[in-house]
């Protein structure tokens, strides 16, 4: 009986040693935790070498600061060249036609020709008119049709640097239609009425027999 009563001794013993080295192991690792920890700091009287420096934990290092570079100095930019002036544009105005002046039915038929084909009118001149009476009176008073410094006089008015002249006559005195008819059946007469002119002028002439002399002025 006091064999079995030492036997149970001896195992509560043990197992009392069994949970306190437990207990130890637990606290051991729990110190090793801590050991691993403030493994930073060195231990005291150890010499201290640069690769097992600790550094404080409570500090933080600061990095050296990076110099910045020194801004390489620029060439100030240069103004680009300035562009070279448009030359001044020129306008060629067309010239204005004069105001239309109407002032003989042989004129209204020569513009309603011209309007056919899409061309401006042509207007009355006093010069024109001049040189158209001279040149009737002209053909009335030999009798039969002919030319003879017309266009030029028609030049000497100063109204452009073109000039033409068409006459013609019928024997029952004024018919302006029907000289109109036949001018335009005429390549070299229309080529006038369809000129590039601005102003005419018309005259008629009846002479003593009852014939019609008319003549045409174009500048």
């Amino acid at each position: 009986m006091r064999l079995a009563s030492w036997f149970g001794g001896l195992l509560i013993a043990v197992a009392v040693a069994t949970s306190v080295g437990a207990i130890s192991l637990a606290r051991q690792h729990s110190d090793s935790a801590q050991t691993l920890t403030a493994s930073r700091q060195p231990a005291a009287g150890a010499a201290i070498t640069t690769s097992d420096r600790a550094q404080d934990p409570t500090r933080k290092l600061q990095p050296p600061p990076t110099p910045s570079p020194s801004p390489s100095p620029t060439a100030a930019p240069t103004a680009p060249p300035a562009a070279p002036a448009a030359p001044p544009q020129v306008t060629t105005r067309a010239p204005s036609r004069p105001a239309l002046v109407i002032n003989s039915t042989q004129q209204s038929l020569i513009n309603q020709d011209r309007a056919a084909r899409g061309l401006g009118p042509l207007t009355w001149s006093s010069c024109l008119y001049n040189v158209a009476v001279s040149n009737a009176k002209r053909i009335a008073a030999q009798g039969y049709l002919s030319h003879t410094n017309g266009p030029q006089v028609d030049l000497g008015c100063g109204l452009g640097h073109q000039a033409g002249e068409n006459v013609g006559d019928w024997s029952l005195g004024i018919n302006d239609r029907q000289l109109n008819t036949m001018f335009m059946n005429s390549a070299d007469h229309r080529a006038n009425i369809l000129g590039p002119y601005n102003y005419v002028a018309t005259a008629w002439v009846v002479a003593s027999n009852g014939y019609g002399f008319i003549a045409v002025e174009f500048s």
